[in-house]
């Protein structure tokens, strides 16, 4: 509404699926309407006046300014990113679309894009003006129940490049709403995004210069690679039970001062020991984190990973994946039952248990929109509850963590997400230490 970005739904997941995909993706933060510290009352306030019109805004010719100027900069630096000039184009959702839709009106030599993306786009009657003879080919996407599509902006839009008779083409979803993005809501609208891409296959815009993959198209396909690997898992070791079968028989010989605790968790737990093996090594602790891993599998292999050990102790984190949903939904109660059973399970075997929370996140990369923060909170406050009954030291990783937002500091993490860097992990190490320490003294 010209008064905030959706820069993650509508910008950042965008680019990083292009990205993925071998396209080059810019993220234009354009201009907004001045507000207080709330925009959205602010916008609130505007619209329940009867004389406001949205398209008097002062901030959209600046916004649509914005958007011809960032397609002038990648045309004049086309080479220092290493795209061609004649395939740059613009994408824009809702004010968005505005900007992009805009972009293809009144364009000189420098800044007329070779191809717009309009998705759901804001563009009454008093903002649309007729398509030029040489106006860029069009990709519109929208849904039917969109609320705010006054006036039909959609298929007038669309209306303007077929009168002009410029190519273009619309996808109108019947379900989806007005600001879907690149959320999922399990409507076909979801694959708009699949759509706007052979489009621009089609049309020309995105073969590759190169046969040669990109660093993301290899990043993407190598964990596509290791999703199917997990996937084949399911029906011969579902829970991995037998990643450290080697390690396990090579640690067990080991004099029980050097195998005093071990580390059982996900990513978080074993991405620790590649970034200071010596934190484990000095202390004689025992890292079998296994990334992506949910609570259930860890439950699984707990035996073969901790109790064959024979450690006095036992760093048990977990949740993040849960909550992310990597083998589906779950509730707060059966993660937290799967932790409390591990416990248990170490308690029956003389080995002390010790829970970690669950280290913050607003968001994750790789199962964006699952709003995580809360069920993070909820989730952490059971656990230290049952700590504090059981008698159990309980490390808040969370609370030197987070950031304002609860989620993650991004000085402290390496996805800017929900993986600690070393800073982070140089953080969580005293407070480890200290909750082990103390239970090693326990009687």
């Amino acid at each position: 509404a010209f008064h905030w970005l959706s820069i993650d739904k509508e910008g950042n997941d965008m680019a990083s699926w292009l990205s993925k995909k071998g396209i080059t993706a810019f993220v234009l933060k354009y201009r907004l309407e001045h507000t207080g510290t709330d925009p959205v009352k602010d916008f609130s306030d505007k619209i329940s006046k009867k004389d406001f019109k949205m398209e008097k805004l002062a901030g959209i010719p600046l916004a649509i300014a914005d958007g011809r100027a960032a397609i002038a900069y990648v045309r004049a630096h086309a080479a220092e990113y290493n795209v061609l000039p004649n395939r740059i184009g613009i994408a824009g959702f809702s004010a968005g679309g505005t900007v992009a839709a805009s972009a293809a009106q009144g364009y000189n030599t420098a800044n007329r894009p070779d191809f717009v993306a309009a998705i759901y786009p804001y563009m009454p009657k008093a903002l649309l003006k007729p398509a030029a003879a040489d106006s860029p080919p069009l990709f519109i996407a929208a849904a039917a129940n969109d609320q705010l599509n006054a006036e039909l902006q959609n298929t007038g839009l669309y209306d303007e490049w077929i009168k002009a008779k410029r190519p273009a083409e619309i996808h109108i979803y019947a379900q989806g709403g007005h600001g879907f993005g690149m959320s999922k809501q399990t409507l076909p609208a979801d694959s708009w995004i699949d759509r706007f891409s052979e489009w621009g296959y089609d049309q020309g815009f995105f073969k590759p210069l190169s046969p040669e993959k990109t660093r993301s198209q290899k990043m993407a396909e190598g964990f596509a690679n290791l999703q199917k690997y997990y996937d084949g898992l399911t029906f011969n070791d579902w829970a991995w039970r037998f990643k450290y079968r080697e390690a396990n028989e090579k640690d067990a010989l080991l004099p029980a001062a050097k195998r005093k605790v071990v580390f059982m968790g996900n990513s978080i737990t074993e991405y620790w020991n590649d970034m200071d093996p010596a934190y484990f090594k000095d202390n004689g602790y025992i890292n079998r984190g296994i990334g992506g891993q949910v609570s259930a599998q860890m439950l699984v292999r707990f035996r073969e990973d901790v109790i064959a050990l024979k450690p006095f102790a036992v760093v048990i984190e977990a949740g993040t994946n849960d909550i992310a949903e990597n083998r589906g939904p779950i509730s707060l109660e059966a993660i937290f039952g799967n932790m409390a059973s591990m416990c248990e399970l170490a308690m029956a075997h003389g080995i002390k248990p010790i829970l970690g929370s669950v280290p913050p996140a607003i968001e994750f990369s790789w199962h964006r929109g699952l709003l995580p923060a809360p069920k993070i909170m909820k989730l952490n406050e059971m656990l230290k509850a049952y700590a504090a009954k059981n008698n159990i030291e309980y490390i808040d990783y969370w609370s030197a963590l987070r950031n304002d937002e609860n989620g993650f500091k991004i000085e402290l993490a390496q996805d800017r997400l929900a993986h600690p860097n070393l800073a982070g992990y140089k953080i969580m190490e005293p407070l480890a230490k200290k909750a082990i320490d103390i239970t090693l003294k326990k009687k």
